[in-house]
């Protein structure tokens, strides 16, 4: 029983890092010591495991897929990503520029943390830290990703997150600020339990989870520091999709108004919660006031996190 609740609780660290964007899963895992048997008990889900659960063999099927490593594990992250949720709900609606500059803190620290563990930077490597950054500062300035809630897109949006989620250094909820739908996932699904967003989701993740597994293990083999060049390259170009201050616009082209501390508001000044972002632009702050100075605080206080939890990491390797 001390070893389920230990994993619980494991997960329940998983599960509030794949909820913050900059703070990888992964990282979480390998941290806590469990990131080894979580890819091998992912990877059991095979052939073996489906004629063990179709011949009504469940005890052998839960023994091969390490289903008592498996409940609590995920049970935690669940509960966290939950929880976790309805906070961020409340800090997007009522103070966007904090919470974005915090989570800008997190990233730019994680690009520096990525790209170290590169062991040699070779032309190659190079090459494909520099295409990653292109690429993202593209998609983050020439066509920004928009929210968008097809069950297609869902699907891959599971898939691609579930995928970062377990790759140490690269943040689940990063890649779905890439993709547009962070706040539509994360957030607003998650509080509402809006089933035609989550199950989409969930069914990319799956398949993500089982397929990732084996690959994760085959390309970080054979092609460990070009993988994370990519990475850190795409982590950096990206940095402009977090930047706290930034103009919105509506599905017209009018610029939504916002109050000092970003959120959205009416006519009466009153903040509204279910405003449809259609596009932006990144701006400077119009005044360098208290909610600026606070929010260089809290960018700070997001690099001293990724800080910390990377070099607990060291000390755990």
């Amino acid at each position: 029983m001390k070893e389920k609740i230990a994993l619980f609780f494991k997960g329940l660290g998983m599960g509030a890092a794949n909820v913050i964007p900059g703070v990888s899963g992964g990282t979480i895992a390998l941290i806590t010591g469990i990131f080894e048997p979580l890819i091998h008990s992912l990877k059991s889900f095979n052939l073996t495991a489906l004629k063990l659960l179709l011949s009504g063999k469940f005890s052998l099927f839960a023994k091969h897929i390490n289903l008592s490593f498996l409940i609590p594990v995920f049970l935690g992250i669940g509960i966290s990503i939950i929880t976790l949720a309805r906070l961020f709900g409340y800090l997007f609606d009522n103070f966007p520029v904090y919470i974005w500059a915090y989570f800008f803190g997190l990233i730019l620290a994680s690009v520096y943390f990525v790209g170290k563990t590169i062991s040699k930077w070779s032309l190659p490597v190079i090459s494909l830290f520099v295409f990653g950054t292109v690429v993202a500062l593209l998609i983050s300035y020439l066509n920004p990703a928009s929210e968008n809630d097809s069950i297609v897109y869902l699907v891959i949006c599971g898939i691609i997150a579930a995928c970062s989620m377990i790759l140490p250094g690269l943040s689940g909820s990063f890649v779905l600020i890439l993709l547009g739908n962070y706040q539509l996932v994360m957030i607003d699904a998650v509080n509402n339990m809006s089933f035609a967003v989550l199950l989409p989701v969930v069914v990319g993740a799956g398949i993500g989870l089982l397929a990732f597994s084996y690959f994760l293990s085959w390309i970080f083999v054979k092609y460990k520091d070009q993988t994370i060049a990519l990475l850190s390259g795409f982590i950096l170009g990206s940095l402009g999709l977090l930047w706290p201050w930034k103009n919105s616009f509506d599905s017209a082209g009018n610029i939504i108004p916002v109050n000092k501390f970003g959120a959205f508001i009416d006519s009466a000044g009153q903040i509204v919660s279910d405003i449809k972002v259609f596009s932006y632009k990144q701006v400077l702050p119009e005044s360098y006031n208290g909610v600026f100075v606070w929010s260089l605080v809290l960018l700070v206080l997001g690099v001293l996190s990724i800080w910390l939890v990377e070099g607990y990491s060291r000390k755990t390797d």
